[in-house]
């Protein structure tokens, strides 16, 4: 793999009846607990939320994660300290 496809990772959503939920292309997981889970994607910033969400599994290396619980949102937001934005009111 050269350098430019290794920085056009491909980013995926996959969500099957609101309850479990597939995410490739994830970078890092900022925050998470049951009603909400904040990742950094190649697509950016992305925020789940819902109800008893849980981690199934995390690869970071594969760049892979799987969500069960209840979901009600999927939502993307480009991080700015300086905007404060939907994850200050989110986790703020």
């Amino acid at each position: 793999m050269n350098e430019l496809t290794h920085e056009l990772e491909i980013h995926r959503l996959e969500i099957i009846n609101r309850e479990k939920l597939t995410v490739s292309g994830v970078e890092d997981v900022e925050r998470f607990d049951e009603t909400g889970i904040v990742m950094t994607t190649g697509a950016g910033t992305l925020m789940i939320t819902g109800s008893d969400l849980h981690i199934g599994k995390l690869s970071l290396d594969g760049g892979e994660l799987y969500v069960d619980g209840r979901i009600d949102s999927i939502s993307y937001e480009d991080a700015s300290p300086a905007r404060g934005g939907l994850l200050g009111r989110l986790f703020g």
